[in-house]
């Protein structure tokens, strides 16, 4: 990692109160100004309520995690960003939808159309996204975009890569899930194409790659590298585990190439993350999760130290990984949101 120091919009919970006005633990995200007006926000696992392999700021309301911890998490991220957060349901598809077109607070933290169950307790109101028979409605898709203010468009994952991208001057900003079956099937060029349908012009987008699972960590095995190579170029590794993998990464910059993005407009998330990191590298929370997640080295400093790619998902202990757990014969993990707003 560089030597790139934190600065003070990384949030340090021993410089402020721990908890929200509710008694919630209060998230500990990493911001990057992606343009003027327009920021990209990382959460970690730090500062939720979840508990067991879940522990503690999970977001995702789909892999068994109680669904009062994942709703009061959404709730403390809506209040960190001030902002409303838009969730859809991701399929691994190459589908992008404009969630303007059915837009609605449906949520205490904002606009869900996930799937998310919600708490036992909870009942329905007018305002809920539900169905007929009483359950969430759900938009399946992996891309979406808005032209509005102060709504955070929101990607879950655990390994698959966040791309956030934007116009500042249309005012159109935008989120694709990355996974190795949405970059095959187009989600990044769909994604762009739903942002120049309302003016967005893609030599005019900025964009950020978020954290996922590394080209050296991705072990896929030899047909899938294969065939993933022959579409993407270059994006064949060896894995440090002796198989076949991919890099998804790679692959994304050359979908924004194919869609006309300009290198020069690729903002790298590295440097605040590596920033993050570091400062979080004695974190009592993040050292507790890591004592008890069995996902590695119980100690802190020993995980740190084999950190290579602060992005890397599996790497590094402050994100959510499918396969850390795995590896770990976990039956669950929880899930990170990647965000980007137009304040």
């Amino acid at each position: 990692m560089s030597s790139t120091q934190y600065d003070d919009a990384i949030l340090d919970s021993n410089a402020i109160d721990p908890t929200d006005k509710n008694g919630n633990p209060i998230p500990v995200t990493i911001p990057i100004m992606l343009a003027p007006g327009i920021k990209v926000v990382y959460t970690t696992r730090l500062g939720g309520t979840s508990e067991g392999d879940f522990a503690h700021f999970n977001l995702g309301g789909k892999s068994g995690d109680k669904p009062e911890h994942v709703l009061a998490n959404r709730k403390a991220l809506a209040d960190v960003l001030g902002a409303k957060i838009s969730l859809i349901s991701q399929v691994h598809s190459g589908d992008a939808v404009d969630v303007d077109e059915s837009f609605v607070i449906n949520q205490p933290f904002g606009f869900d159309v996930s799937g998310t169950k919600k708490p036992e307790d909870e009942t329905d109101g007018e305002n809920n996204a539900t169905g007929n028979d009483g359950e969430p409605t759900v938009i399946e898709a992996d891309g979406q975009v808005t032209s509005r203010k102060n709504v955070a468009l929101g990607m879950f994952a655990a390994d698959c890569l966040p791309v956030l991208m934007a116009d500042p001057e249309a005012g159109v900003i935008g989120a694709a899930h990355c996974g190795r079956r949405g970059l095959q099937k187009g989600v990044i060029g769909a994604t762009i194409e739903k942002m120049v349908s309302k003016g967005a012009q893609p030599e005019r987008i900025v964009a950020t790659l978020g954290p996922c699972i590394c080209g050296d960590c991705y072990e896929v095995g030899g047909d899938i590298a294969d065939e993933f190579d022959a579409q993407f170029p270059g994006t064949f590794t060896l894995s440090r585990f002796g198989q076949p993998g991919i890099d998804i990464a790679a692959a994304a910059l050359q979908e924004l190439a194919k869609a006309g993005v300009p290198a020069d407009n690729i903002v790298s998330s590295r440097p605040r993350v590596n920033a993050a990191t570091q400062y979080l590298s004695e974190d009592e929370e993040l050292a507790g999760i890591c004592a008890a997640d069995g996902e590695g080295d119980p100690k802190l400093s020993e995980r740190f130290n084999k950190i290579r790619r602060s992005l890397c998902t599996l790497e590094n202990p402050l994100w959510f990984s499918h396969r850390r757990a795995s590896l770990a014969k976990k039956q669950h993990e929880g899930r990170m949101l990647a965000l980007i707003v137009r304040e």
